[in-house]
């Protein structure tokens, strides 16, 4: 029995994250913790080199490989950039907060670089397993980041709160993808797509089976209410480095998913699977908004706000148009980026024995440092969706898109939360402009961080102002 040999030049950018995920943990093992920096240095050198080679590789038409379970198109090819750019971030806010609390070790940017690799296999997946497997990667990497002080108890709780479950919403999705596996005969994503056409009217009590534990578990791992219960803890619980990390690049890998299990595996059950992301979509906005309110750490804060959020992703999707899908694609990215902004500002106040989690911890931030506050204010307008932020027209294009399939109620009710939504989002706002400052010093910052917190800021505007370009890249990237 012989076997074809893959083509391998799709797959390089993973082939190279994996090799230098590798070299990295060894190299790593001969550094004393004084010259640790050379491992995030060839970290952000990993990803700056991907980053090449996915565009190098790049060709408009899609190639599909590894005997079917692995695609390089447009879709992927963007989500992949737009993930290394995200992670590279993520690392460099990462830095001065692991230095302070000596946990600069090379673990966190060992398991952070295999958790894009798996983001990347989800990115590219064309079948059931490569699918799994790039999940589980991503999912294994998280539990452990979580888990990364082991001194702080709170983060263990955490980590075991996310691991059972993760290990819940991972085998519901399993078992969605074993029936499906069981119905067509096949693991291929646009083979399991072809009998679905060729038996369209005709769908069973098992195929129904297999739609509900897909979707049920995709809004376990997106975070969707009602399965949102790991969200705030883990949130809260885990080092914020690594909050940050699960708040921003993961939401990228978690809309791929979307579109290679629903848009394209499962596109001819579209009337079936709407109905029941518009359910998970009310939910989410109505409960992720109020609940948000109540809060006064600023991380669980932002996770009922990622909660909310993920509600307006879902209202993207559920259109099942290419209007829709590229809204929701320039709605994560812009998700993402605004998730790494605000993550990365409670970095930037914290300082060793002291975490900047609570929303006291803003006051007066305006007197003791204008410009940082100035930047946090443009998160916070972006995030409530105030013109002319980018988080404006990401809401916009999302609810035109709901409005085009007649779902005009729901365009009505999300517009409804995203006002109530504001509130808190303006409460920072107001602590930071109009409360007296706490007496406790800002920490002193090196250049690169700053820099790159004032043009992730700075970005909310320009993209607000200018959003043709992301969305033209994101129209281009979902394609005809």
């Amino acid at each position: 029995m012989s076997f074809p040999i893959p083509d391998l030049v799709p797959a390089i950018p993973e082939m190279f994250v994996l090799a230098m995920a590798c070299t990295i943990l060894v190299v790593d093992l001969f550094l004393k913790d004084d010259r640790r920096d050379v491992t995030y240095g060839l970290t952000q050198f990993t990803l700056f080199g991907a980053l090449v080679l996915t565009w190098i590789v790049h060709v408009p038409e899609a190639r599909v490989t590894f005997s079917g379970s692995f695609i390089a198109d447009p879709l992927s090819d963007t989500l992949k950039s737009f993930i290394y750019v995200i992670a590279a971030g993520v690392f460099l806010y990462s830095r001065p907060y692991l230095k302070e609390r000596g946990l600069f070790k090379g673990e966190y940017y060992v398991l952070g670089l295999f958790a894009v690799l798996g983001m990347l296999v989800m990115v590219s997946a064309y079948s059931f397993v490569t699918l799994y497997l790039g999940l589980e990667l991503l999912s294994l990497c998280l539990y452990a980041l979580v888990a990364f002080d082991r001194d702080s108890g709170r983060a263990s709780e955490a980590a075991m709160k996310y691991f059972i479950l993760g290990a819940l919403a991972s085998g519901m999705l399993l078992y969605g993808m074993s029936f499906l596996y069981g119905l067509s005969g096949s693991l291929e994503i646009p083979v399991v797509a072809e009998y679905l056409i060729a038996n369209a009217g005709q769908f069973s009590v098992p195929l129904t089976f297999a739609l509900v534990f897909v979707v049920v578990g995709l809004a376990f791992k997106l975070g969707a209410v009602p399965f949102h219960m790991w969200v705030p803890d883990v949130y809260h619980g885990a080092p914020t480095p690594v909050t940050l990390l699960i708040g921003s690049a993961p939401k990228i890998a978690g809309f791929a998913i979307i579109m290679r299990l629903l848009a394209d595996g499962l596109g001819a059950m579209h009337a079936d699977w709407q109905g029941m992301l518009v359910l998970l979509a009310v939910l989410s906005l109505a409960v992720g908004n109020l609940i948000a309110i109540a809060q006064t750490n600023i991380k669980r804060m932002l996770a009922y706000s990622t909660i909310s959020h993920v509600g307006f992703l879902l209202l993207g999707i559920l259109a099942g148009t290419q209007e829709g899908y590229a809204a929701a694609l320039f709605y994560t990215v812009t998700y993402a980026i605004m998730a790494m902004g605000g993550f990365g500002m409670i970095i930037l106040l914290s300082r060793q024995g002291f975490e900047a989690e609570n929303l006291d911890d803003f006051k007066g931030l305006n007197e003791r440092n204008p410009w940082l506050a100035f930047m946090m204010l443009l998160l916070m307008f972006s995030m409530a969706g105030v013109p002319p932020t980018v988080g404006f027209y990401a809401k916009l294009m999302v609810l035109q898109a709901v409005v085009q399939i007649g779902m005009t109620w729901l365009a009505v009710y999300a517009v409804i939360f995203s006002i109530v939504g504001a509130f808190y989002y303006l409460r920072v706002v107001k602590l930071m402009y109009f409360d007296k400052p706490a007496d406790e010093p800002l920490p002193v910052r090196g250049l690169d961080v700053t820099v790159v917190m004032s043009v992730n800021g700075l970005l909310m505007v320009v993209l607000g102002i200018f959003p043709g370009i992301l969305m033209s890249i994101a129209a281009l990237a979902v394609g005809p």
